[in-house]
């Protein structure tokens, strides 16, 4: 059982609200119309419910998103809340395992309209990466990012809208453009935006567009950060493989990364990576990034352990040895015993 943190499914009020426009973004039956991109033919199953729920039984949770792509979250306030009240009545409804990301628009960042959105169990924000590029765009997010913050809650940041040059192949926009956004808000988010949000979890969509393995060429240009990693800024794995991300986790080291699909224009990867790194990107790490860690093994649980073993070890000898075995228990018994620590949790 795993956790993707980074698929879209299009509900019947959010479809609706697309379909009611007369202008882009905007679709006409099943027809997707954006500025700056070809017409897109979207295929229904890709947002059928039922399809959707039985691909995703192996999970244990699938978050849901927005599509950023879309350019609703640059909209004007009078377009934008219209159809992120859809999605987010839509996305409130889904089924298990399915949660999601709430959604706000960068042109009214209204700290008030997103606590009330939180207050309905969303996973956290997810903002576009074209609105987080520099410092004048994490000034303007910042009253939503505080909301964030105050709630322990994490930031999604996802690619956003992109122009594709006349006669570019279909795989343009999410190869370059994409990457190019995502690589400018990673180090973006590490001038600018973690000073101003130290307690702030972050994650990036597709390897943060690979800027992590660019650090070399930013401490030789004078960046700081040398050997530091973040804890708190997260990279999800769509449409990446095993080389891409084998490299970012000798980069951040695994605890930094997470699973990620991109339902349904792709599918989660599986990287052979041992059944530990498996663990910790599918599952633990995404724990951790949503503010829901399981509670760590401490001291007092490993001298548990250790203590169930002798145990097992006085058992087997008694079976084998019985005078043996009581000299054994006697000094055993002998043997000072350290206080446990505390068991109260960490706080977050």
């Amino acid at each position: 059982m795993s956790i993707d943190v980074h698929q879209h499914l299009w509900t019947p009020s959010f479809l609706d609200a697309l379909r009611r426009r007369s202008v882009p973004p905007r679709l006409d039956g099943w027809t997707l119309l954006l500025d700056g991109e070809p017409p897109y033919e979207v295929n229904p199953d890709d947002h059928d419910l039922d399809l959707r729920t039985a691909r995703a039984a192996g999970l244990d949770l699938a978050l849901v998103s927005l599509s950023c792509p879309l350019g609703i979250e640059h909209l004007p306030p009078d377009d934008a809340w219209p159809l992120i009240d859809a999605y987010h009545a839509g996305a409130t409804r889904l089924p298990a395992p399915f949660r999601a990301w709430a959604a706000a628009p960068l042109t009214d960042p209204d700290p008030v309209r997103l606590s009330r959105a939180l207050d309905r169990g969303f996973a956290g924000l997810q903002l576009p990466a074209t609105g987080l590029l520099d410092a004048e765009g994490f000034a303007a997010a910042a009253p939503l990012l505080d909301v964030l913050a105050e709630r322990g809650l994490p930031l999604f940041v996802h690619p956003g809208p992109a122009a594709v040059p006349h006669g570019s192949p279909a795989w343009w926009a999410p190869v370059v453009p994409y990457a190019q956004q995502m690589h400018a808000a990673w180090y973006a988010f590490q001038a600018v935006g973690r000073p101003r949000h130290p307690g702030l979890r972050v994650c990036f969509a597709l390897l943060a567009g690979l800027a992590p393995l660019h650090s070399e060429r930013a401490l030789n240009r004078g960046a700081p950060g040398r050997g530091r990693v973040d804890p708190d800024a997260f990279v999800e794995t769509s449409s990446y493989g095993p080389r891409a991300i084998d490299a970012v986790i000798r980069e951040l080291g695994v605890d930094v990364v997470v699973t990620g699909s991109d339902e349904p224009y792709a599918r989660a990867p599986s990287p052979d990576f041992g059944e530990a790194a498996r663990h910790a990107i599918g599952h633990a790490n995404a724990l951790r990034l949503l503010g829901t860690p399981r509670p760590l093994r401490g001291d007092h649980d490993r001298e548990h352990d250790r203590e169930q073993n002798r145990e097992h070890g006085r058992k087997h000898n008694r079976e084998q040895n019985p005078e043996q075995d009581q000299e054994h228990d006697r000094k055993d018994n002998e043997r000072p015993r350290p206080e446990p620590p505390s068991r109260r949790e960490p706080q977050s």
